[in-house]
């Protein structure tokens, strides 16, 4: 049995860039602070550069996926965004949109740090999965503690040396009970307790170092998450 409902995820924020640099973030730059989206079959339904974009792909019976845009320029350079995600979830809506709707948040909050320290700086993007072991309530908790934040608000300082990563040192720019950001002088580490959405705990680097090794990078933290997770 399905449950084919609406959503609609409504966001209005204020962005340390122009409506230009956002646009180009939203558009080419998502690897950046999301994720690739090159290969998304969408057609830019509303495409009107640098104030207003909406993309949107279509599927079966009636399904649904489209993000909305708009921009305006705000004092010392920075972009007014008027955020809209809707379409259709087919099944366990609930949790779906509760997922959903949280990660907007932080992508958003991730897509200003970019925005304010990274801009227009090639990057390597690269996405891991913790092992099916941190599905359990507690999963993100103790990905906290082994990287030594766990109670540490979003704005303090981080020093901490991984095993098989090395020593990392920067700013908490996010914390909660899903999610977590920890910003270097070089590179964004984000972190998502997808636990709590019935899926492993994962993480994304954006490395902006300028010598990133895509590779490289999955093997340690991949062997690093095995071992918390272990």
């Amino acid at each position: 049995m399905t449950d084919n409902r609406k959503f609609e995820i409504v966001a209005d924020t204020e962005l340390p860039g122009t409506p230009e640099r956002v646009w180009e973030a939203v558009t080419k730059g998502t690897p950046a602070w999301m994720f690739p989206t090159d290969q998304w079959p969408d057609v830019k339904t509303v495409q009107e550069y640098p104030g207003h974009l909406v993309s949107r792909m279509d599927g079966p019976d009636g399904w649904f996926n489209q993000l909305e845009h708009v921009l305006e320029p705000a004092e010392g350079g920075r972009a007014k965004l008027h955020y809209v995600h809707s379409g259709i979830f087919a099944d366990n809506w609930d949790e779906q949109y509760d997922g959903a709707s949280k990660h907007t948040e932080f992508y958003l909050h991730t897509l200003g740090q970019y925005l304010q320290y990274f801009d227009g700086k090639p990057v390597v993007f690269t996405d891991i999965q913790s092992p099916a072991s941190s599905q359990t309530p507690g999963g993100f908790v103790q990905l906290k503690q082994a990287l030594g934040v766990d109670g540490v608000a979003a704005g303090s300082a981080f020093e901490v040396e991984l095993d098989g990563v090395g020593r990392l040192s920067g700013e908490v720019d996010f914390s909660n009970e899903n999610f977590l950001g920890l910003r270097t002088s070089d590179t964004l580490y984000r972190f998502f307790g997808r636990n709590a959405f019935g899926a492993p705990v994962g993480m994304t680097v954006h490395d902006f170092s300028g010598s990133g090794d895509s590779e490289l990078t999955a093997k340690a933290w991949t062997g690093f998450l095995e071992k918390v997770y272990a």
